[in-house]
């Protein structure tokens, strides 16, 4: 005898309660992660510190050396670290959900040589440093991404066209940038690759203070947006049917997403890959379903590991971020590329 529908509608609920308890354990295993990976880079390293004696420290107690080290370098390193690897992760799920091709992250679209570009300018033409070289990234990325928007919004906002748009864009952004470090003198070219790699050597709580303020209106924007970002996916007209209002959404999303990269490309430079990694990341450990949280923690997995690497892989070195994750990107795109065509989705 056939089933009934409630025994269908049951069967349902029960597929649907078993996935979500599968995504809160593996939220709350890879937010573990984190939580060692956060430890691990303030505890140890070149310079170890007990339990103890780190909540001495956070107590208010003041240990010659220890407090110094532990208040003003590892703290606000890993602070920054772990948000700057929530906010990549997030922006690059964002384009890369909404535009439906994993490439579409920030570091790729021209969106981070934007920011990149605008950071160089004003380190060798005007001899900025600090949180003027955060604030012309800001300015930059901001720009980029408006001039991409504009120009691939012709006929609506199609992927492929805004994709194609950044690369281009990118390109040019990647030309000045050259050309501004082969005109200037070595000082000021070093000081300018240096902050291209993307690197935590110079995280202080003021720049802390500022990324956590932008994320705190920043992460919830994102969760609302979301919701829209799941019609997205299905393409403009399926989620024209579902009532989503298409241009506005994605306008909505290209801004938290823009945003979002921006911010954590002002406080540490553009730390290479952790945008383009962490959304492919977060759907095979959620089983291709998209999840802008998943790709957030994955992201401050990323780079708190590839942190604590680059500070004591090899000794009396301490390597920028940057050249660790980027290391990571490219073997990462060449599997990328051979699952998509063992699936037959290869070009």
């Amino acid at each position: 005898m056939p089933r009934s529908s409630p025994d269908r509608g049951e069967g349902l609920g029960a597929i649907r309660a078993r996935r979500r308890r599968t995504t809160a354990t593996r939220l709350g295993a890879v937010a573990g992660v984190v939580v060692v990976l956060f430890a691990v880079n303030v505890l140890l390293g070149t310079y170890t510190v007990t339990i103890p004696d780190f909540l001495r420290i956070l107590g208010g107690a003041d240990i010659p050396g220890a407090s110094f080290i532990v208040l003003e370098n590892k703290l606000p390193r890993a602070v920054i670290g772990l948000l700057i690897g929530v906010a990549f992760g997030m922006s690059g799920a964002v384009f890369q959900t909404m535009l439906r091709n994993p490439l579409a992250s920030p570091d790729i679209i021209g969106i981070s040589y934007g920011a990149s570009a605008s950071a160089v300018a004003a380190i060798v033409l005007f001899g900025a440093a600090g949180t003027a070289v955060s604030l012309s990234a800001l300015i930059g990325a901001v720009v980029v991404a408006a001039a991409i928007y504009l120009i691939s919004r012709r006929g609506g906002v199609a992927g492929y066209r805004l994709i194609l748009v950044g690369i281009g864009f990118a390109a040019v952004m990647h030309a000045l940038v050259s050309f501004l470090i082969t005109r200037t003198d070595l000082r000021t070219a070093s000081e300018a690759v240096l902050w291209l790699n993307g690197s935590l050597n110079s995280s202080n709580w003021d720049r802390a203070t500022v990324l956590v303020a932008a994320l705190v209106v920043l992460l919830p924007a994102a969760v609302i947006l979301s919701r829209s970002l799941q019609g997205l996916e299905l393409g403009d007209d399926a989620a024209a049917g579902l009532g989503v209002r298409v241009e506005a959404s994605r306008l909505g999303l290209l801004f938290t997403g823009v945003a979002l990269a921006a911010f954590a490309t002002a406080a540490a430079g553009p730390v290479a890959s952790i945008a383009f990694l962490s959304g492919p990341i977060a759907r095979r450990l959620l089983d291709h379903r998209p999840s802008l949280g998943m790709a957030g923690l994955v992201g401050a997995v990323i780079v708190l590991g590839a942190d604590f690497a680059a500070a004591n892989v090899l000794p009396g070195t301490s390597l920028p971020v940057g050249v660790v994750t980027g290391a990571l990107g490219a073997p990462f795109l060449l599997w990328l590329l051979a699952t998509a065509n063992r699936r037959g989705q290869g070009g």
